[in-house]
């Protein structure tokens, strides 16, 4: 979906059930992709959240309200022709995962990680099957192949729920947060902020830079709205 915004082309939106899922219904026709594939959700709830975005446009369509929809337009145009190759981009993460690289101090800092990033650890290995090694500053280290392994494994095989994934990996840093959102383990405030640790903690000492704490906001609509996603994607 453009950015470009355009005027609004139809007067009702809606969800109905198609063969192979759930189509976004304007005007009770099926809605289009970018690339001109049929708007249809592997479920009602999410093909129904979809549209709900579609009604609430004014006059004027602003597609970067319409978070679900843009992640709608990835998933079919862009995910499912690319399936294996964004499946190992988020494993890729896990290699050099955020909740791994820890501070020796202050340790102020380094206590804070823990709290935060411990759980995402024991997560990996108590329902993945996947240990990692913890690294001490920025100096790479080498995980586990088999780890990496579990981690792949343990990503869905469908366009939808990789897409949100893959947004929740890049936004945060961590393929291992993003599972254990999939996986509810993690509610998606608590995610958030352990993805934010090392940069609060920061904010608390120096303060808040006014552009760089806007986006981040809009970040986090992004990975709310993609773990809105797997949410309705399991309903």
């Amino acid at each position: 979906m453009s950015d470009r915004a355009i005027k609004r082309f139809y007067s009702t939106a809606g969800a109905g059930e198609v063969e192979g899922g759930f189509a976004v219904l304007l005007d009770g026709r099926i809605a289009r992709t970018p690339a001109k594939r049929k708007l249809v959700a592997p479920t009602r709830t999410l093909a129904e959240a979809i549209a709900a975005e579609w009604a609430a446009q004014g006059e004027i369509i602003e597609p970067l309200s319409m978070p679900l929809t843009r992640l709608a337009d990835s998933a079919l145009d862009g995910v499912a022709e690319a399936l294996e190759a964004t499946i190992a981009e988020i494993g890729s993460y896990a290699g050099s995962d955020l909740v791994c690289y820890r501070v020796p101090e202050p340790e102020a800092l380094a206590a804070r990680q823990a709290v935060a990033l411990d759980t995402l650890l024991a997560f990996a290995e108590q329902t993945l099957g996947a240990r990692f090694v913890l690294a001490c500053g920025i100096t790479h280290v080498a995980q586990p192949e088999s780890s990496l392994q579990a981690v792949r494994a343990a990503i869905p095989r469908e366009p939808f729920a990789v897409t949100a994934l893959h947004a929740l990996t890049s936004l945060s840093g961590s393929a291992l947060l993003a599972l254990a959102l999939a996986r509810q383990a993690i509610a998606v405030e608590a995610a958030w902020a352990a993805a934010h640790v090392d940069e609060d903690f920061q904010i608390e000492r120096w303060g808040a830079d006014e552009e760089a704490m806007r986006r981040r906001e809009a970040r986090g609509r992004e990975f709310a709205a993609a773990a809105r996603a797997l949410a309705a994607l399991r309903s």
